[in-house]
């Protein structure tokens, strides 16, 4: 081998530092732009069609509001707050709510979907019910809790929990009927006990569908605590778009819309940045490697 194909070769295996890295780097980075760029433009697209359409008559603002008009009520909420109280306490109280929940029906699910997934005969005896549970409208439910524990926290803490149990529970018990079948039989032939089977195998096996699920988890939990407050409530963003409905206040529907989608998708980077941490072991799949 050659001098010069000795150092390429040493330079692409190096700590990612050669001219390999640098090249993909270089194109990870054009791609960001790229994306990037296409995000921004599709929202100035939108909400610049939206504004032109309600400016110029072609879409009713009284029905579907204006970005300008959202512009305005969002900022008029943060500063003079509602009859409910501050702006910020309503958020609070929504946040509060679907966190509680979502860590509930997580933890709920996860632990059910593991101890499921490895006991047929548990799975055949509670699976039609938990499907049966499933098959219930959710505003159902939320009427039932309401109705059992009032309009305090505890219903929309209950009807989050459940829309994230189901979520996560179905993902968790798949996970583990995929684990492979040869490493258990593996690890049973070297002595492990249950214990460490289900902790050092099934779980780690199972942990990329579990984190999958928490992706959509967390907006199904801002779904429950907001499908609570409008059946009944003393505060939260579910109660602001409740008003701002009977009111025919489009704009202030919009832009207490537009506060929940910036906790979803901050609630979304903080999971993906745990994905990143809880599944740094795992290879890169063909998609992700295709990125660069």
């Amino acid at each position: 081998m050659s001098t010069t194909s000795t150092v390429t070769a040493a330079s692409v295996t190096d700590g990612g530092k050669g001219p390999a890295a640098t090249i993909a780097q270089r194109a990870a980075r054009r791609r960001g732009a790229l994306v990037w760029a296409g995000r921004i433009g599709l929202a100035v697209l939108v909400i610049g069609g939206w504004e032109a359409f309600t400016t110029w008559g072609i879409v009713d603002p009284f029905f579907f509001g204006q970005p300008s008009g959202i512009w305005k009520r969002l900022i008029d909420l943060f500063q003079h707050g509602t009859q409910f109280g501050s702006f910020y306490q309503n958020i609070w109280t929504t946040i509060e709510e679907a966190l509680v929940g979502f860590a509930a029906g997580s933890l709920t699910g996860v632990v059910f979907g593991v101890v499921l997934g490895q006991s047929r005969y548990l799975s055949d005896v509670l699976g039609p019910y938990i499907k049966m549970v499933n098959a219930i409208p959710r505003i159902v439910l939320g009427s039932i809790f309401i109705v059992a524990f009032g309009i305090g926290v505890t219903p929309k803490i209950l009807l989050a929990a459940v829309l994230v149990f189901f979520i996560v529970f179905f993902n968790a018990f798949q996970g583990v009927r995929e684990v492979d079948r040869n490493v258990l039989a593996n690890v049973r032939v070297l002595g492990a006990s249950r214990t460490q089977i289900t902790r050092h195998v099934i779980v780690p096996s199972a942990l990329t569908w579990i984190i999958a699920s928490l992706h959509s988890a967390f907006g199904f939990a801002i779904v429950g605590a907001l499908v609570g407050e409008v059946l009944g409530a003393q505060s939260g963003l579910g109660l602001v778009i409740k008003t701002a409905q009977n009111n025919f206040d489009p704009n202030g529907v919009f832009a207490t819309m537009l506060v929940i989608a910036v906790i979803v998708l901050g609630a979304e980077w903080l999971i993906g940045k745990l994905e990143r941490r809880l599944l740094a072991w795992r290879p890169p799949s063909p998609s992700e490697a295709n990125v660069l």
